[in-house]
Protein backbone atom coordinates (compact mmCIF):
# COMPACT_ATOMS: atom_id res chain seq x y z
CA UNK A 1 0.00 0.00 0.00
CA UNK A 2 1.11 3.58 -0.57
CA UNK A 3 3.25 5.70 1.71
CA UNK A 4 0.31 8.12 2.01
CA UNK A 5 -1.89 5.39 3.48
CA UNK A 6 0.81 4.51 5.95
CA UNK A 7 1.21 8.19 6.89
CA UNK A 8 -2.54 8.52 7.41
CA UNK A 9 -2.50 5.60 9.83
CA UNK A 10 0.49 7.01 11.70
CA UNK A 11 -1.15 10.43 11.96
CA UNK A 12 -4.39 8.93 13.30
CA UNK A 13 -2.40 6.86 15.78
CA UNK A 14 -0.80 10.00 17.17
CA UNK A 15 -4.00 12.07 17.08
CA UNK A 16 -7.17 10.08 17.75
CA UNK A 17 -9.31 13.12 16.97
CA UNK A 18 -8.58 12.36 13.32
CA UNK A 19 -10.82 9.29 13.62
CA UNK A 20 -13.79 11.61 13.10
CA UNK A 21 -12.52 12.39 9.58
CA UNK A 22 -14.42 10.23 7.04
CA UNK A 23 -11.33 9.99 4.83
CA UNK A 24 -9.21 8.66 7.70
CA UNK A 25 -11.91 6.19 8.68
CA UNK A 26 -12.08 4.89 5.12
CA UNK A 27 -8.31 4.41 4.97
CA UNK A 28 -8.46 2.28 8.12
CA UNK A 29 -11.30 0.22 6.68
CA UNK A 30 -9.33 -0.25 3.45
CA UNK A 31 -6.30 -1.53 5.38
CA UNK A 32 -8.41 -4.11 7.22
CA UNK A 33 -9.96 -5.23 3.94
CA UNK A 34 -6.46 -5.61 2.48
CA UNK A 35 -5.50 -7.77 5.47
CA UNK A 36 -8.63 -9.87 4.97
CA UNK A 37 -7.75 -10.48 1.34
CA UNK A 38 -4.07 -11.18 1.99
CA UNK A 39 -2.93 -8.14 -0.01
CA UNK A 40 -0.86 -7.04 2.99
CA UNK A 41 0.26 -8.82 6.15
CA UNK A 42 1.51 -7.78 9.57
CA UNK A 43 4.89 -9.44 9.06
CA UNK A 44 6.65 -10.32 5.82
CA UNK A 45 9.82 -12.13 4.88
CA UNK A 46 12.11 -9.74 3.04
CA UNK A 47 15.37 -11.25 1.77
CA UNK A 48 15.31 -13.87 4.52
CA UNK A 49 14.49 -11.43 7.32
CA UNK A 50 11.08 -11.16 8.93
CA UNK A 51 9.91 -7.56 9.18
CA UNK A 52 7.01 -6.50 11.43
CA UNK A 53 4.94 -3.67 9.96
CA UNK A 54 3.91 -1.70 13.02
CA UNK A 55 1.62 0.63 11.09
CA UNK A 56 -0.60 -2.30 10.08
CA UNK A 57 -0.97 -3.33 13.72
CA UNK A 58 -1.85 0.26 14.51
CA UNK A 59 -4.56 0.14 11.83
CA UNK A 60 -6.04 -2.98 13.46
CA UNK A 61 -6.12 -1.28 16.85
CA UNK A 62 -7.68 1.86 15.35
CA UNK A 63 -10.33 -0.29 13.65
CA UNK A 64 -11.91 -1.24 16.98
CA UNK A 65 -13.11 2.23 18.02
CA UNK A 66 -14.68 2.67 14.56
CA UNK A 67 -16.86 -0.39 15.00
CA UNK A 68 -20.12 -0.64 16.92
CA UNK A 69 -21.22 -3.65 18.92
CA UNK A 70 -23.63 -5.69 16.82
CA UNK A 71 -25.55 -8.92 17.21
CA UNK A 72 -24.83 -11.63 14.63
CA UNK A 73 -26.84 -14.85 14.45
CA UNK A 74 -25.68 -18.05 12.78
CA UNK A 75 -28.40 -20.64 13.06
CA UNK A 76 -29.01 -21.15 16.80
CA UNK A 77 -25.77 -19.34 17.71
CA UNK A 78 -25.64 -15.68 18.66
CA UNK A 79 -22.60 -13.41 18.79
CA UNK A 80 -22.27 -9.87 20.14
CA UNK A 81 -19.08 -8.24 18.96
CA UNK A 82 -17.47 -5.34 17.08
CA UNK A 83 -15.71 -7.43 14.44
CA UNK A 84 -17.76 -9.24 11.77
CA UNK A 85 -17.23 -12.90 10.99
CA UNK A 86 -15.28 -13.78 7.87
CA UNK A 87 -17.42 -14.84 4.92
CA UNK A 88 -17.21 -16.22 1.39
CA UNK A 89 -15.34 -19.43 2.17
CA UNK A 90 -16.48 -21.25 -0.96
CA UNK A 91 -15.05 -18.52 -3.18
CA UNK A 92 -11.83 -18.53 -1.14
CA UNK A 93 -11.46 -22.28 -1.54
CA UNK A 94 -11.44 -22.77 2.23
CA UNK A 95 -13.02 -25.75 3.98
CA UNK A 96 -14.57 -24.73 7.27
CA UNK A 97 -16.23 -27.20 9.64
CA UNK A 98 -19.17 -26.11 11.84
CA UNK A 99 -18.13 -24.23 15.01
CA UNK A 100 -14.92 -22.96 13.43
CA UNK A 101 -14.68 -19.17 13.59
CA UNK A 102 -12.48 -16.72 11.72
CA UNK A 103 -12.83 -12.99 12.19
CA UNK A 104 -12.94 -10.50 9.36
CA UNK A 105 -9.47 -9.08 8.84
CA UNK A 106 -7.78 -12.48 9.00
CA UNK A 107 -6.47 -14.10 5.83
CA UNK A 108 -7.05 -17.73 4.91
CA UNK A 109 -5.29 -19.06 1.82
CA UNK A 110 -6.70 -21.52 -0.70
CA UNK A 111 -7.14 -25.11 0.54
CA UNK A 112 -6.93 -24.10 4.20
CA UNK A 113 -8.98 -26.40 6.44
CA UNK A 114 -10.51 -25.09 9.66
CA UNK A 115 -11.78 -27.75 12.01
CA UNK A 116 -13.69 -26.31 15.02
CA UNK A 117 -11.06 -23.68 15.77
CA UNK A 118 -10.48 -19.92 15.98
CA UNK A 119 -8.53 -17.44 13.85
CA UNK A 120 -8.28 -13.85 15.07
CA UNK A 121 -8.11 -10.55 13.19
CA UNK A 122 -4.76 -9.73 11.58
CA UNK A 123 -3.70 -13.37 11.39
CA UNK A 124 -2.35 -14.87 8.17
CA UNK A 125 -2.83 -18.57 7.39
CA UNK A 126 -1.11 -19.79 4.24
CA UNK A 127 -2.27 -22.13 1.50
CA UNK A 128 -3.01 -25.75 2.40
CA UNK A 129 -2.66 -25.34 6.16
CA UNK A 130 -4.72 -27.44 8.57
CA UNK A 131 -6.00 -25.74 11.72
CA UNK A 132 -7.17 -28.72 13.71
CA UNK A 133 -9.83 -29.05 16.41
CA UNK A 134 -9.72 -26.40 19.17
CA UNK A 135 -6.52 -24.88 17.80
CA UNK A 136 -6.30 -21.10 18.06
CA UNK A 137 -4.42 -18.65 15.85
CA UNK A 138 -4.03 -15.37 17.71
CA UNK A 139 -4.22 -11.83 16.35
CA UNK A 140 -1.51 -11.05 13.79
CA UNK A 141 0.08 -14.52 14.03
CA UNK A 142 1.71 -15.61 10.77
CA UNK A 143 1.22 -19.23 9.68
CA UNK A 144 2.95 -20.43 6.52
CA UNK A 145 1.87 -22.80 3.78
CA UNK A 146 1.10 -26.49 4.35
CA UNK A 147 1.45 -26.22 8.12
CA UNK A 148 -0.41 -28.60 10.44
CA UNK A 149 -1.59 -27.18 13.74
CA UNK A 150 -2.75 -30.24 15.65
CA UNK A 151 -5.64 -30.36 18.09
CA UNK A 152 -5.51 -27.83 20.90
CA UNK A 153 -2.48 -25.96 19.57
CA UNK A 154 -2.28 -22.41 20.89
CA UNK A 155 -0.61 -19.80 18.69
CA UNK A 156 -0.34 -16.55 20.62
CA UNK A 157 -1.52 -13.23 19.29
CA UNK A 158 -0.13 -9.74 19.76
CA UNK A 159 -1.43 -6.27 19.04
CA UNK A 160 0.29 -4.20 21.71
CA UNK A 161 2.96 -3.14 22.10
CA UNK A 162 2.92 -2.43 18.39
CA UNK A 163 6.67 -3.01 18.07
CA UNK A 164 6.32 -6.58 19.34
CA UNK A 165 6.85 -9.27 16.72
CA UNK A 166 4.06 -11.78 16.12
CA UNK A 167 4.46 -15.53 16.33
CA UNK A 168 5.71 -16.86 12.99
CA UNK A 169 5.33 -20.48 11.91
CA UNK A 170 7.06 -20.99 8.58
CA UNK A 171 6.09 -23.34 5.73
CA UNK A 172 5.66 -27.09 6.15
CA UNK A 173 5.91 -27.12 9.95
CA UNK A 174 4.02 -29.69 12.02
CA UNK A 175 2.95 -28.79 15.57
CA UNK A 176 1.80 -31.67 17.75
CA UNK A 177 -1.24 -31.75 19.97
CA UNK A 178 -1.46 -29.09 22.70
CA UNK A 179 1.66 -27.20 21.61
CA UNK A 180 1.85 -23.56 22.71
CA UNK A 181 3.89 -20.96 20.83
CA UNK A 182 3.68 -17.36 22.08
CA UNK A 183 5.57 -14.08 22.57
CA UNK A 184 6.91 -13.69 19.04
CA UNK A 185 8.72 -17.03 18.80
CA UNK A 186 9.65 -17.98 15.23
CA UNK A 187 9.53 -21.60 14.13
CA UNK A 188 11.52 -21.96 10.93
CA UNK A 189 10.44 -24.04 7.96
CA UNK A 190 9.84 -27.79 8.11
CA UNK A 191 10.28 -28.04 11.87
CA UNK A 192 8.40 -30.66 13.87
CA UNK A 193 7.19 -30.01 17.42
CA UNK A 194 6.12 -32.99 19.50
CA UNK A 195 3.01 -32.89 21.66
CA UNK A 196 2.94 -30.41 24.56
CA UNK A 197 5.98 -28.38 23.51
CA UNK A 198 5.71 -24.89 25.02
CA UNK A 199 7.75 -22.06 23.50
CA UNK A 200 7.86 -18.54 24.94
CA UNK A 201 10.38 -15.76 24.38
CA UNK A 202 12.31 -16.94 27.45
CA UNK A 203 12.09 -20.69 26.87
CA UNK A 204 15.47 -22.33 26.55
CA UNK A 205 15.54 -24.28 23.27
CA UNK A 206 18.46 -26.65 23.66
CA UNK A 207 19.93 -28.65 20.78
CA UNK A 208 21.09 -31.90 22.35
CA UNK A 209 21.65 -33.76 19.10
CA UNK A 210 25.43 -33.15 19.05
CA UNK A 211 28.34 -33.71 21.42
CA UNK A 212 27.82 -30.30 23.08
CA UNK A 213 24.48 -28.65 23.83
CA UNK A 214 23.67 -25.53 21.80
CA UNK A 215 21.08 -23.12 23.16
CA UNK A 216 18.59 -20.95 21.27
CA UNK A 217 15.91 -18.53 22.44
CA UNK A 218 12.99 -17.20 20.49
CA UNK A 219 13.76 -19.17 17.36
CA UNK A 220 13.55 -22.79 16.28
CA UNK A 221 16.10 -23.54 13.52
CA UNK A 222 14.77 -25.00 10.28
CA UNK A 223 13.95 -28.72 10.16
CA UNK A 224 14.35 -29.16 13.92
CA UNK A 225 12.61 -32.02 15.70
CA UNK A 226 11.62 -30.84 19.19
CA UNK A 227 10.21 -32.48 22.31
CA UNK A 228 9.45 -31.12 25.79
CA UNK A 229 12.27 -31.27 28.31
CA UNK A 230 13.44 -29.82 31.62
CA UNK A 231 16.62 -28.73 33.36
CA UNK A 232 17.50 -28.27 37.06
CA UNK A 233 17.49 -24.75 38.50
CA UNK A 234 18.46 -23.58 41.95
CA UNK A 235 15.83 -21.66 43.93
CA UNK A 236 15.90 -20.47 47.56
CA UNK A 237 13.76 -23.47 48.45
CA UNK A 238 15.96 -25.95 46.61
CA UNK A 239 16.62 -27.36 43.16
CA UNK A 240 13.63 -27.83 40.90
CA UNK A 241 13.05 -28.82 37.29
CA UNK A 242 12.21 -25.98 34.88
CA UNK A 243 10.58 -26.64 31.49
CA UNK A 244 12.58 -26.26 28.30
CA UNK A 245 12.44 -27.59 24.74
CA UNK A 246 14.92 -30.11 23.36
CA UNK A 247 16.04 -30.32 19.75
CA UNK A 248 16.74 -34.01 19.37
CA UNK A 249 17.63 -34.01 15.68
CA UNK A 250 16.79 -32.76 12.22
CA UNK A 251 13.91 -33.82 10.07
CA UNK A 252 15.20 -36.08 7.33
CA UNK A 253 14.58 -35.31 3.68
CA UNK A 254 13.22 -38.81 3.25
CA UNK A 255 10.40 -38.06 5.67
CA UNK A 256 7.16 -37.51 3.83
CA UNK A 257 5.60 -34.13 4.57
CA UNK A 258 2.17 -35.55 5.32
CA UNK A 259 3.45 -37.99 7.95
CA UNK A 260 6.27 -35.84 9.23
CA UNK A 261 5.22 -35.60 12.87
CA UNK A 262 4.80 -39.28 13.63
CA UNK A 263 7.61 -40.46 11.38
CA UNK A 264 10.14 -37.83 12.48
CA UNK A 265 9.56 -38.53 16.16
CA UNK A 266 9.65 -42.30 15.72
CA UNK A 267 12.99 -41.97 13.98
CA UNK A 268 14.29 -40.70 17.34
CA UNK A 269 12.42 -43.30 19.43
CA UNK A 270 9.98 -40.75 20.84
CA UNK A 271 6.50 -42.10 21.67
CA UNK A 272 3.67 -40.56 19.63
Amino acid sequence: MTDQIRKTIEDAWNDRDLLTDPMVRQVILDVIEALDKGMIRVASNEDGNWITHEWIKKAVILYFPLQKMEVTTVGPFEFHDKIPLKKGYKKLGVRIVPQAVARYGSYLGPDVVLMPSYVNIGAYVGRGTMVDTWATVGSCAQIGEYVHLSGGTGIGGVLEPVQASPVIIEDHCFLGSRCIVVEGVRVEKESVLGANVVLTASTRIIDVSGIAAVEHKGIVPARSVIIPGSYPKQFPAGVFQVPCALIIGKRKKSTDTKTSLNQALREYDVPV
